[in-house]
């Protein structure tokens, strides 16, 4: 399903990159490495930056450019936790295994803000998220999500807002209450790993664009992955490919199905007007089954996505598809402009669990499902300390199961359209 690309999908983000933006070179020589990863996204570029600035040497390759697929087009929500939320992290590991990822996940939240001030590159970073509720029966979770993460994860900064107090949040009426998280926030998703990238480079990292890995093999002394113009020998080999594993690795392919998503960028509005819209200037994503989520950019745009498409495409009218949701979220919204529309895919495990594993100097990194921002970055420190001799967070990720989608991809689509058919119909009755 991959197409490659020279260039960055237009997007929002896409319009944000200065004319300057680096365009780095595809491998034209044979060369060596300590860690060859494959796959400049989230959970590639952390790993490579954590383990060359512990000094190994680290080459990068990307078949299209950096942050080209879901790290750079997503809805920039860097929220805590896991798109399966964590009822099965503690069926899997227990209350104490579960509870040290969630800590790991409390980090990766700090990280993400030190990163950019650490190595100097501003990724538009703004505090605070909202987990809002629609229908009546759904505001109740809201209390219990926040009990449930004070008594079993230790987390007791989240607080519920109330329906009298919503207007003073999100300006809509269709909202009944929220649960807020200032540990969380929202940025710039592709100025992120375009700062990251940077870093890995100054740090002696090496990053080749536009350069597929063909196949790969296991040798006595480590691996072999061959490209166009190249190839690579390397002691551990990491695949950071998510949704585009493709043919590369068939059994971590049948692990995750590529679901389209896709969101819209208005016309910049009237900075009074986004005001009204999100007076605290929090990230939005509701407790829907299939979610909306919503926030505003630096130059007062409204960006909006939700929808998931899992029989491979993407529609060929985005803003006529995203229209409908965003006016029913915000009414005094009709008619507006939408300057920019874009779309990709992302990975989604069966389970929405994350698929993070190691075998004989073999490393994955998959299965975010949609909720990547931080769970890649927690992720690849589990992977970069096992590379690095520390393996106990990477071992309560292989506790959890991750089985293969039915039927590969001719039945796994439809039937997983078929589930989400059904938790629309449970979102409107």
């Amino acid at each position: 399903m991959f197409v490659e690309s020279p260039q960055h999908v237009e997007s929002y983000y896409a319009r944000t990159l200065p004319a300057a933006a680096p365009v780095r070179p595809a491998l034209q020589e044979d060369c060596d490495a300590d860690v060859l990863i494959v796959g400049a996204g989230f959970s590639g570029l952390h790993t490579a930056l954590r383990l060359a600035l512990a000094g190994k040497r680290v080459v990068v390759v990307e078949a299209s450019r950096v942050a080209w697929a879901a790290s750079g087009r997503n809805g920039g929500q860097a929220l805590l936790g896991w798109s399966c939320d964590m009822g099965p992290l503690e069926h899997s590991l227990g209350v104490e295994r579960a509870r040290e990822l969630w800590d790991s996940m409390r980090w990766a939240a700090r990280e993400v803000r030190e990163l950019s001030q650490r190595h100097g590159f501003d990724i538009d970073y703004r505090p605070g998220s909202l987990w809002a509720a629609v229908k009546r029966n759904r505001v109740a979770l809201l209390a219990e999500a926040r009990d449930e993460a004070a008594q079993k994860w230790g987390y007791d900064a989240l607080r519920v807002i109330p329906q009298q107090d919503m207007p003073d949040w999100i300006g809509s009426p269709r909202y009944r209450a929220a649960l807020y998280d200032p540990e969380a926030g929202h940025l710039n998703p592709l100025k992120l790993a375009l700062g990251i990238a940077a870093a890995i480079e100054r740090a002696g990292g090496r990053i080749f664009e536009r350069t597929r890995v063909l196949k790969w093999r296991e040798t006595p002394s480590g691996f072999i992955a061959n490209t166009p113009d190249g190839s690579i020998r390397a002691d551990t080999l990491v695949l950071a490919c998510n949704a585009y594993i493709d043919r590369l690795d068939s059994e971590l392919a049948r692990r995750v199905l590529p679901v389209g998503t896709y969101q819209v960028a208005t016309a910049p509005l009237d900075p009074a007007l986004a005001s009204e819209l999100l007076p605290r200037n929090s990230c939005v994503i509701d407790n829907q089954f299939v979610p909306d989520y919503f926030r505003l950019s630096p130059d007062h745009r409204l960006l909006f996505g939700g929808a998931c498409t899992y029989l491979g495409g993407i529609p060929k009218d985005i803003r006529a598809a995203i229209r409908p949701s965003l006016e029913r979220a915000f009414p005094q919204l009709r008619g507006v402009e939408f300057e920019h529309a874009w779309g990709g895919h992302i990975d989604i495990s069966i389970r929405r669990t994350p698929d993070v594993g190691h075998a004989r100097g073999r490393y994955w990194l998959q299965g975010f499902s949609g909720h990547g921002v931080l769970p890649t970055l927690a992720a690849a420190r589990a992977v970069s300390d096992a590379i690095l001799g520390d393996t106990r967070l990477l071992s309560h990720y292989e506790a959890i199961h991750n089985p293969r989608f039915p039927g590969g991809d001719a039945l796994a689509a439809p039937l997983e359209a078929l589930g989400k058919f059904w938790y629309r119909l449970r979102d409107v009755v």
